[in-house]
């Protein structure tokens, strides 16, 4: 009894013991990454970082008061020793995009960081785990390498429409290692479109690398660890290489590239043996090469020829004899042209569609339903005979006779092709093209074959982010909009954000990415993505005295004239990156192109003071234009209140990006000439009832004015009458093109029409949202009526079924049905604040992984019940908002409002009951 007496009081007394050092214990730093997410990156572009992370979740943890950050050569060195920086303790509750302070980082180097952090309470974390990054090669004196291959162009191919096609290259090298191998970089890009393999081993799992920059300026370069490839010996190295952006044909018209040369690659191989020697092997004279290979053609718009009677078994191994293969051709690295590490994720394969069917058999070919319509390549696994070619042809949606639409594809063929070698069973996936699809159809196969739908798979392939968010709701084609929302995002955002993904386009319109950057925020971690993009805006803009900022970028076309909404995209998307991200990086790399951009406006400024004359793609695809065909794409709201408006808004915007910089001067200047501006706006095109003057009214014209509050404060709410008016005209449709959509549900929701919103949003009619669904698209559709059940298809070839635009209702959707979003920069603010439509909805959710930790909301209705659940994270604070609630109905937790210790009423107003919450998880449950 003694015994086990003793034993009660010990581990009472050590339970007391753990409970207390617990309340004192804060955990260490999560989620540590540097600059735009990145995680331990090799090849990192930057040498002057931001320092981010998250602080865990905790009852003791609510706030940072201060934190340190210690950096360092090596991981011995840490945390005692940090010979690179030691910021020391900071006081500052600032946890994300802290600036690296320390000696200069040079090209290769590798560092290593941690982080602490003291709690509100002054309690100081343990360390966070260490973490690294790898710089890649910064400049272009660090490549010995030149840039190496074939000359296709002296035997290229004449194509579609006469563009070159050039056949793709099989290049090697063969070198010897003499010692064991302790590590080693690849350091790697090309002028096209590569795979790299080191002893017939595929070096990565990237697809279309390098990726899509202004090939004049820029070309990223990728770095790879392949220390374990490597063996003592004899070694070879390989790459497939092809036309690409660089040397292909882009776009539907003659293009900037068109006049570039045969591809080549830029290959530079660094190795560190086990007796401290070095060797580097380099793209060079020496390197061999064949266009003699089992992939004969291949273009992103065209698809890909593959014979494999061209194999050539163990080509990229070191006991291959290259022997009849072609000394390359080399140039010397350009000073022109930057070499710069990839700021952004490659492309992937990210998800395989197998939930297949067939839709038809028709003699030696069968139509196949992938049941998405969805952006990347087929896995085909088919019975063939030999020689026999089987021909792989996409198409998004089929005519009423079954057969393939694929009008909206103008000229790209995309089409691919495989040419067995021999009876049996073929297993085939294309590498060097992407297809837009959700129909396929193979013809060719062996004839006396029954065709299964396990002979086909849908690998669908975008550049590598990972999910930020999730919406869903009670109703069903809402959740539909929501993934097709995410669907569109995700096919169109192939490296650069593109416009369509099928037809002979493909290309980074800017007017398009303006209005879907903030949606895309909300779904999906693409900082990154979204900055490598403006560094080729800034890269196509700096070839325009004037600023003009192209309407796509890469600048293909090498456009001479700006449009009003489209190079806007230089001044609004840094804007909505920094308030989404708080990253202040993007607004000081962007400051000078937005300005610049102002100017552009500035210029076109003729007889009209503060009037711009200039070129518009106006309110693109507006539904109902008063001109039919080709002409009414660009609809009815008049070029010149387009331009102004936004003209005006940019200058605003840059005055406001001025004043987060502590730009004063600028921030004044840009201010006035915001406010001289909607002045003249207002003068020249509505009158003293704030109506449009001019013959033809349209939603866009008063959205415009009304959002970039460009009116009057007594003119504004006539004017919004008048909008209220065009809306009930159109009995409750929107009325908008690429430019009003956006802002429509915005203005509204500041009107106080959240329910008028709702109707809109839930219409089942051309045109609305639903209306696609109900005609059973997967994706957004580039038209409000692209297709119908009753009439088909569009007449016009311009008829994408994959286009974003239309998608940016799901930033309305993530900050009013689900009701979560950022009240200051980065999250470090956010307001809670659904605004429930019974009619419609029962229940919506949403999450979003802000830069503090994950926030959610979510309601149900259930009775005569309200109940909201919510996650405000660490190192934040949120406002709540309750409708139709009072102090009396609320409960928080199961408990009165006053026994809420984190939730402090700021006052109630409008039926609405706003509350200051700490962070911490909360139910929140009140009577209808």
């Amino acid at each position: 009894m003694t015994i086990r007496y003793l034993f009660i009081v010990t581990s009472t007394l050590l339970l007391t013991f753990l409970s207390t050092c617990d309340k004192t214990r804060v955990l260490k730093p999560e989620g540590l990454i540097i600059s735009e997410g990145f995680k331990n990156p090799v090849g990192f572009y930057n040498s002057k970082p931001t320092f981010s992370w998250i602080l865990p979740v905790s009852e003791q943890i609510k706030s940072q008061s201060a934190y340190q950050i210690v950096v360092a050569t090596s991981k011995s060195n840490l945390p005692d020793n940090p010979d690179l920086w030691d910021s020391e303790k900071q006081e500052s509750s600032k946890s994300t995009f802290v600036k690296y302070q320390g000696k200069e980082l040079k090209s290769r180097q590798k560092v290593f960081w941690q982080v602490r952090f003291w709690n509100q309470d002054e309690n100081a974390s343990e360390w966070s785990e260490i973490n690294s990054f790898e710089l890649g090669l910064l400049n272009n004196n660090d490549w010995q390498a030149k840039w190496a291959g074939l000359d296709t162009a002296k035997d290229s191919i004449k194509g579609v429409r006469k563009f070159l096609m050039h056949r793709p290259q099989y290049l090697r090298k063969g070198f010897e290692l003499s010692s064991d191998v302790v590590s080693a970089r690849l350091y790697i890009t090309a002028k096209g479109v590569f795979d790299v393999y080191l002893n017939g081993k595929d070096v990565s799992d990237d697809v279309m690398t390098p990726g899509w920059t202004p090939y004049n300026h820029r070309i990223e370069t990728l770095t790879y660890d392949v220390s374990d490839f490597l063996e003592t010996g004899n070694n070879a190295i390989a790459v497939e290489l092809a036309s690409g952006w660089h040397s292909g044909r882009i776009s539907r018209r003659t293009a900037l590239y068109d006049n570039f040369l045969s591809p080549k690659i830029l290959c530079q191989l660094e190795v560190v043996m086990k007796d401290g020697s070095k060797q580097t092997i380099i793209s060079d004279e020496s390197w061999k090469g064949t266009t003699n290979g089992p992939i004969r053609l291949a273009g992103i718009y065209d698809g890909e020829v593959y014979d494999a009677n061209f194999e050539m078994p163990n080509w990229n191994t070191a006991t291959f004899d290259d022997s009849n293969w072609e000394l390359v051709e080399v140039e010397t690295i350009s000073k022109d042209v930057k070499l710069a590490p990839k700021r952004h994720l490659t492309v992937k394969n990210q998800l395989v569609l197998t939930d297949v069917e067939i839709v038809s058999v028709d003699e030696n070919s069968a139509v196949f339903n992938l049941k998405q319509n969805m952006v990347g390549v087929p896995k085909v696994k088919v019975p063939m005979k030999k020689d026999d070619t089987l021909k792989i042809r996409f198409s998004e949606m089929l005519l009423s006779d079954g057969t393939f639409y694929t009008k909206n594809y103008r000229s790209a063929k995309s089409t691919d092709y495989y040419i067995a070698v021999s009876d049996g069973i073929i297993e085939y996936t294309p590498k060097f093209t992407f297809h837009g699809f959700q129909f396929l159809e193979l013809s060719g196969y062996d004839k006396n074959a029954k065709p299964d739908a396990s002979w086909v798979q849908g690998i669908a392939q975008h550049s590598n982010f990972e999910k930020n968010g999730t919406f869903t709701s009670s109703h069903d084609k809402l959740n539909q909009l929501q993934s097709n929302i995410t669907w569109g995002l995700r096919d169109n955002f192939f490296d650069i954000p593109t416009d369509c993904p099928q037809r002979d386009e493909r290309l980074g319109w800017t007017g398009d990415a303006q209005v879907i950057a903030p949606t895309s925020l909300f779904n999906y971690d693409v900082h990154a993505f979204w900055t490598a993009w403006l560094q080729s805006l800034r890269e196509n803009q700096s070839e325009h005295k004037d600023g003009m900022v192209p309407f796509i970028v890469p600048d293909v076309l090498q456009t001479k004239n700006g449009s009003s909404g489209w190079g806007d995209a230089a001044v609004i998307i840094p804007w909505d990156i920094y308030n989404a991200t708080g990253d202040i990086t993007v607004l000081e790399e962007s400051y000078e192109s937005a300005k610049k951009w102002v100017g552009y406006y500035q210029s076109k400024v003729k007889d009209k003071t503060y009037i711009p004359i200039m070129h518009s793609f106006g309110d693109w695809l507006q539904p109902y234009p008063s001109k039919t065909g080709k002409g009414g794409n660009r609809g009815d709201t008049p070029k010149e209140l387009i331009h102004t408006a936004f003209f005006a808004h940019s200058a605003h915007l840059v005055s406001k990006i001025a004043s987060v910089l502590g730009k004063t001067e600028d921030e004044k200047k840009y201010k006035k000439l915001y406010n001289t501006i909607a002045s003249a706006f207002e003068n020249e095109f509505f009158d003293g009832n704030g109506r449009l003057t001019g013959e033809i009214q349209t939603q866009t014209s008063y959205l415009l004015a009304i959002h970039f509050d460009l009116l009057k404060p007594e003119t504004k709410i006539k004017a919004q009458k008048h909008l209220l008016e065009e809306i009930k005209n159109a009995d409750y449709h929107l009325g908008t093109g690429f430019l009003g959509t956006p802002i429509l549900p915005k203005v509204l929701d500041d009107m106080g029409e959240i329910d008028m919103m709702y109707k809109i949003l839930f219409k089942e009619t051309y045109p609305s949202w639903f209306y696609s669904i109900n005609q059973g698209a997967t994706t957004m559709w580039e038209r409000w009526n692209s297709y119908s059940k009753a009439d088909g298809y569009n007449p016009q070839p311009m008829n994408s079924l994959n286009h974003y635009a239309y998608g940016a209702i799901g930033e309305w959707m993530y900050e009013r049905i689900a009701g979560i979003a950022s009240l200051e920069p980065g999250y470090k603010k956010i307001r809670i604040a659904p605004i429930p439509n019974t009619e419609f909805l029962r229940s919506a959710s949403a999450s979003v992984k802000t830069p503090y930790g994950k926030a959610s909301s979510s309601w149900v209705i259930e009775d005569d019940s309200f109940n909201l659940d919510v996650v405000i994270p660490p190192n934040t604070t949120a406002e709540i908002h309750i409708p139709n609630a009072t102090q009396n109905n609320l409960l928080v937790n199961g408990n009165a409002l006053k026994e809420a210790s984190n939730l402090k009423l700021i006052r109630s107003d409008n039926n609405t009951l706003k509350l200051l919450a700490e962070p911490g998880s909360y139910n929140i449950q009140t009577k209808l």
